[in-house]
C-alpha cells in the first residue's frame, strides 16, 4: 500500500486525486487531508477516507472540522495553519504527496515534503515559479522525485526520454511546445474586455477549474506561469519553450527533437489522466478517463499566441528572462489583482496592468534565499495592494 498525503484536498485536482484512489483501494491508502476553509468538504473526504490527519489553513474552520468529527471519526487528528499543513506534507507513512494547494500558500508545505525525500506530485506551479532554482536544488539535495501534474509539463515529461536530466541538448531535445486553449476569449473582440465579468472568466470552454487558475486560463497567465514551471522542471532555456494555441486542447503538449522529430501525448481533457500518470510512475493504471476518439474530435488547429490580446503571456516571458525575483513578483501581483478581479474590484484589463507596474516597483528585489523570496512576495502583494486600492 503507497500512504500519500492530498494537499488542497477538496480543490479540483484534489477532488481528482482521490477518485483515482477510490479506483485503486489495493493500492493506495489516504495518510493526511488538507484544505483552506472548506469544513463540510474536507469532513465528508475523512468519513471516506478515513485519514490519519486533518489540516485546514484557517484556524476557525479546524475547530469546526474537531466538532464534525468529533461521534463520527474521532480517532482522525485535526490540526491547523501553517504548522498543520507542513505536518500533513511531511507525515512519515505519505510516500507520496499530491501539492494541489492553490497559490503560493502551497510553497512551504511542498518544500517540507521535499526535504523528506518524498515523491512530489506537483500541480502548485507557483512552487516553481517563485522558488525554482532554490526548489529544484533542495530536491536534488533530498532525493526528492518531482513529478508533474499541470496536463501540459506531465505531457511534456511522458515525451521526454528518460535521460532528459543529462541536459536537453545532450539528449538532442531542441524545443517545449507548451499547448493552450486560448481560453473562453480567444476570438473576442479585444475591444470589449473591458467588460468582462468574473463569471465569464471562470467559464472554461474545455477544463473544469478553480476560479482564479480559470480566470489565469482567460488572461493566459495561467500559460505564462508554466512557461516559467517549465524552465525549471526540465531545466530549458527560456528560449526554447514556445506556447502553441490549440483550441481542441486534444494534443497536451510536445516535444521537438534535433532529428526533426515531434512527439505529442494526446488525450481527453481530464486531470486524472496525469495525476493517474504521476501517481503509478513507471507503470500506468486506470484513471477514469474515457478513451480518445480521434474520429470524434475529427480536427486538430493551431495558433500563435498573441500578445496584445494577452499580454499577461508577454509578461510572464519577459519574467522568466530577468529572472531573479521577477518571477515571483509576477505570481504575487497577478494572485492579488486576480482576487480582487473575482471580488468585482478590478476590471478584466486591468489585471496585466497592475502586474505590470508592481514589477517595475520592485525590479531588483533579492531572491537569493528563500526568506527574501518570501519577503519579496509580500513586497509584492502589498505594492499590488495598493495599486488596486488606487484604482477603487
Amino acid at each position: 500500500m503507497i500512504g500519500i498525503s492530498v494537499l488542497g484536498s477538496t480543490g479540483s485536482i484534489g477532488v481528482s486525486t482521490l477518485d483515482v484512489v477510490a479506483r485503486h483501494p489495493e493500492r493506495y491508502r489516504v495518510v493526511a487531508l488538507t484544505a483552506n476553509t472548506d469544513v463540510e468538504g474536507l469532513a465528508s473526504q475523512c468519513l471516506n477516507f478515513r485519514p490519519r490527519l486533518a489540516a485546514m489553513a484557517d484556524e476557525e474552520s479546524a475547530a469546526r472540522l474537531v466538532q464534525r468529527l468529533r461521534d463520527t471519526a474521532p480517532e482522525i487528528e485535526v490540526l491547523a495553519g501553517d504548522a498543520g499543513l507542513v505536518a500533513a506534507a511531511e507525515h512519515l507513512e505519505a510516500e507520496q504527496v499530491m501539492a494541489a494547494i492553490v497559490g503560493a500558500a502551497g510553497l512551504l508545505p511542498t518544500l517540507a515534503a521535499v526535504r523528506k525525500g518524498k515523491r512530489i506530485l506537483l500541480a502548485n506551479k507557483e512552487a516553481l515559479v517563485v522558488s525554482g532554482a532554490l526548489f529544484m536544488r533542495e530536491a536534488l539535495e533530498h532525493g526528492a522525485e518531482v513529478l508533474p501534474i499541470d496536463s501540459e509539463h506531465n505531457a511534456v515529461f511522458q515525451c521526454m526520454p528518460g535521460n532528459f536530466r543529462d541536459g536537453l541538448e545532450r539528449v538532442g531535445v531542441t524545443r517545449i511546445l507548451l499547448t493552450a486553449s486560448g481560453g473562453p476569449f480567444r476570438e473576442r473582440d479585444p475591444a470589449t474586455l473591458t467588460e468582462v465579468t468574473p463569471e465569464e472568466a471562470c467559464a472554461h470552454p474545455n477544463w473544469e477549474m478553480g476560479r482564479k487558475i480559470s480566470v489565469d486560463s482567460a488572461t493566459m497567465m495561467n500559460k505564462g506561469l508554466e512557461v516559467i514551471e517549465a524552465r525549471w522542471l526540465f531545466d530549458a532555456d527560456p528560449s526554447r519553450i514556445q506556447v502553441v494555441v490549440h483550441p481542441q486542447s486534444v494534443i497536451h503538449s510536445l516535444v521537438e527533437y534535433a532529428d526533426g522529430s515531434v512527439l505529442a501525448q494526446l488525450g481527453n481533457p481530464d486531470m486524472r489522466t496525469p495525476i493517474a500518470h504521476a501517481m503509478a510512475w513507471p507503470e500506468r493504471h486506470a484513471s477514469g478517463v474515457a478513451p480518445l476518439d480521434l474520429f470524434d474530435v475529427a480536427r486538430l488547429e493551431f495558433e500563435r499566441p498573441d500578445f496584445e490580446r494577452f499580454p499577461c503571456l508577454r509578461l510572464a516571458f519577459e519574467a522568466v528572462a530577468a529572472g531573479g525575483a521577477a518571477p515571483a513578483i509576477l505570481n504575487a501581483a497577478n494572485e492579488v489583482a486576480v482576487q480582487h478581479f473575482l471580488d468585482h474590484r478590478l476590471g478584466f484589463t486591468a489585471i496585466p496592468q497592475v502586474i505590470e507596474q508592481t514589477l517595475a516597483s520592485l525590479e531588483g528585489a533579492d531572491a537569493g534565499s528563500l526568506e527574501g523570496l518570501l519577503q519579496v512576495d509580500r513586497e509584492a502583494r502589498g505594492v499590488a495592494e495598493r495599486l488596486v486600492a488606487a484604482r477603487v
